[in-house]
């Protein structure tokens, strides 16, 4: 007779499965699905959605999550089994507070949200997108209402993404981190050597750039046997199970750095998520344990090695012989400099590492202000675009480049954006351990030699899955917890080397 522990994997692996048909359904909504499915799709993903919910909130779970619970107190506390039972327990109990009808319509509202905004971009048409933004942000703020009582309503949203982080919290590593990269980008424009990246703006050819960025994934060890590249109007990586892990990316003709950034960025996702342990799959463990983990991979991937001069000493000669027109004239040295240029931007998957955190401040900022209702989705692009001038510097020509540029709202996240500078910290922090640890790392990398970084992430990082929650992994790993000095250190160092800064 299976014990209960068994019994609870069997359910759970039924409450993946639903889950993870209605991502596949999501993925093809963003890569192939035509415009006129989206009825269809709403009422799909709200239908799916509404079933994962009932079938893991149901008291059969709930019954053997008990008895599993009683099971597990004799085991290795950090063994899989016990870590599964603390796990799915916080989950459960989190999850039972939120109706499935809730939950299904939710799928269905933010899933016609997303078709909007994938048309109201490109037409620059925030009008026909708002009374489905204010539609998605209204059951957020509802979502949340079902865990009052709160320090604030926005702590609800950002546990979804970061368990048991706070609104404070954010604001105060953001306070600290504001003055200094602010102050940083003032001595790169008034005092820093200029840097010249008109080259990276002619024309290129797009599928050798598709080619390019493949053979980057398959070099940092991405399985394209488990796995595979596709183009999106947002990149993004998606996972089905250990055997299914998908990126996508998108290409433009005229700025070469787009989609091989893009592609590095969304390898470091998929890496972690095919490097879990083969038990974890089917269950809640299998992928990262956070957001903001899963982002310091996909950052430490793209900046930390891609945008490193080791990297390109190896690399640029197989670039520059695929475009020799345009780089016969470049250097690495040139090359280095040019995807390294600080300069505000409007767009923030494409801003250079000095700037890219100001871009999540302000959208922190305007979270806060629509969770607290203080803020109207009619003002939303003129609150977006004040604030752009107020931390950039800049002043978006139009809704296209602004308020619309990502898609996350349109899905529901609401709550994620501050993962992604939390990601650049923690990546720091990995960064100088690793080092530490892999002397030889730079030369490495220099060769197009990865698998000894990959070796060391898969066994502190990737293979845990989602056992032990961000903080308690930080602890294990880097010995202390989240900490904004050493991504300071790295911004401060590296470009003032570039910049010729004192």
């Amino acid at each position: 007779m299976p014990s209960h522990l068994e019994r609870l994997r069997h359910l759970l692996g039924e409450v993946f499965d639903l889950r993870a048909a209605s991502a596949v359904l999501e993925w093809d909504q963003q890569v192939n699905m035509p415009p006129g499915g989206a009825p269809n799709r709403a009422a799909q993903l709200s239908t799916i959605g509404r079933l994962a919910h009932e079938t893991f909130i149901s008291d059969e779970v709930g019954a053997e999550l008990d008895a599993a619970q009683g099971e597990a107190a004799s085991l290795d506390p950090d063994s899989d089994d016990a870590r599964l039972v603390r796990k799915v327990r916080r989950d459960y109990t989190k999850a039972r507070k939120v109706p499935a009808e809730f939950v299904g319509e939710f799928a269905r509202v933010s899933a016609l949200a997303q078709g909007a905004w994938t048309r109201a971009r490109p037409a620059d048409d925030f009008a026909s997108f708002a009374p489905h933004l204010e539609q998605v942000f209204e059951m957020r703020r509802q979502y949340a209402d079902f865990f009052a009582p709160y320090d604030h309503r926005y702590d609800a949203m950002l546990d979804d993404f970061e368990p048991g982080l706070k609104a404070a919290q954010v604001k105060a590593v953001f306070d600290e981190l504001r003055p200094r990269q602010v102050a940083l980008v003032r001595a790169i424009q008034e005092r820093g050597r200029p840097v010249d990246d008109a080259f990276l703006h002619l024309d290129y050819d797009l599928q050798k750039q598709w080619d390019f960025g493949v053979e980057i994934a398959r070099a940092y060890g991405y399985d394209f046997n488990r796995g595979r590249q596709d183009k999106s109007a947002h990149p993004f990586t998606t996972s089905f199970g250990l055997g299914d892990v998908r990126i996508t990316t998108r290409f433009y003709p005229k700025l070469l750095t787009s989609s091989i950034f893009s592609t590095m960025h969304e390898t470091g996702h998929a890496l972690y998520d095919q490097g879990s342990k083969p038990s974890l799959d089917r269950t809640p463990l299998l992928g990262g344990t956070s957001l903001a983990i899963h982002e310091s991979q996909s950052r430490m991937w793209e900046n930390f090695v891609g945008r490193s001069r080791a990297f390109w000493s190896g690399f640029f000669p197989r670039l520059q012989a695929l475009f020799p027109s345009q780089l016969n004239k470049v250097d690495v040295e040139a090359f280095y400099r040019a995807i390294n240029k600080v300069q505000p931007s409007l767009i923030r998957v494409e801003a250079d590492e000095a700037t890219y955190n100001l871009h999540i401040m302000l959208r922190f900022d305007l979270e806060l202000a629509l969770a607290e209702k203080s803020l109207d989705v009619r003002h939303l692009p003129e609150q977006w675009n004040a604030k752009m001038k107020e931390y950039l510097g800049l002043t978006p020509p139009d809704d296209k480049d602004g308020v619309l540029q990502d898609v996350h709202w349109s899905t529901g996240y609401m709550g994620y954006f501050p993962t992604y500078a939390l990601g650049n910290l923690i990546a720091a922090q990995l960064w100088e351990r690793i080092q530490a640890d892999l002397p030889a790392l730079h030369q490495e990398i220099a060769r197009g030699q990865f698998g000894s970084l990959l070796a060391w992430l898969r066994e502190h990082i990737h293979q845990h899955g989602g056992k032990f929650e961000p903080v308690e992994l930080l602890q294990r790993v880097v010995g202390g917890g989240l900490s904004a000095q050493p991504y300071l250190r790295y911004l401060e160092s590296k470009f003032g080397e570039i910049y010729g800064l004192s």
